[in-house]
């Protein structure tokens, strides 16, 4: 089975897309993972004492913030993995394919005013 081929500008817009969603996780990462964190302290240190799955659940539980700041640190990762693991095994969906086009289109047709522009066409 052979890897499809795309045309180049589909190809850079589809990196360019992925290359910002990492950004946003790895941002994610620095901001709300260590906050989130920095409020399981108490539940840390009895975690530390005597860890088990269950007192990390109730941790969680019980302190919905931290729980949904780090949920959405590792499902946004998680996501970007089956993502790109996803198009490495298979290529890009149909939909995917159109999505990327139509959105190539609209750079195309606003021009070099489009912040994608010059990435997209640095022919």
């Amino acid at each position: 089975m052979g890897t499809p081929t795309y045309s180049a500008p589909l190809e850079r817009l589809r990196t360019i897309m992925l290359r910002r969603w990492w950004v946003v996780s790895g941002l994610l990462w620095l901001t709300v993972a260590p906050l989130s964190l920095w409020s399981l302290r108490p539940e840390m240190a009895q975690l530390r004492q005597y860890f088990t799955w269950s007192t990390v659940r109730l941790s969680l539980a019980y302190n919905r913030p931290a729980a949904i700041g780090l949920g959405l640190c590792v499902g946004l990762t998680v996501a970007l993995l089956v993502a790109e693991s996803r198009y490495i095994l298979w290529g890009m969906t149909k939909d995917e394919q159109r999505r990327l086009q139509r959105l190539c289109d609209r750079i195309a047709a606003q021009g070099p005013s489009h912040p994608l522009w010059r990435q997209l066409h640095r022919d």
